[in-house]
């Protein structure tokens, strides 16, 4: 079993979330745009690298984020705020971590 690493909720993407938020208002898909090569879980996986060091690969990890997309298309939206959305896949991903 991996253990959990300890993650932070970093800095609200604001600027690179009006450019998702438009991808998508735009037609694209949510899901795309999120595993993106300049979307929201590469953007992610910068910031939560260390997971690499607990056998979580990007493609899993982008996995876990395109399966959290609801919550993250409702902060995009401005529905949630990022502290909620981002400690809610914060939880996510510890989970997965744990089984």
């Amino acid at each position: 079993m991996a253990s959990v690493p300890s993650l932070h909720v970093p800095d609200e993407p604001t600027v690179r979330a009006e450019a998702w938020l438009s991808a998508v208002l735009e037609g694209g898909d949510l899901s795309d745009v999120l595993r993106a090569d300049d979307g929201f879980a590469r953007w992610l996986w910068a910031r939560w690298s260390s997971l690499d060091k607990r056998g979580v690969t990007f493609d899993a990890f982008a996995d876990m984020v395109i399966a959290y997309r609801r919550e993250i298309w409702l902060w995009l939206a401005g529905e949630r705020t990022w502290s909620h959305t981002c400690s809610g896949l914060l939880g996510r991903v510890g989970r997965r971590l744990a089984v």
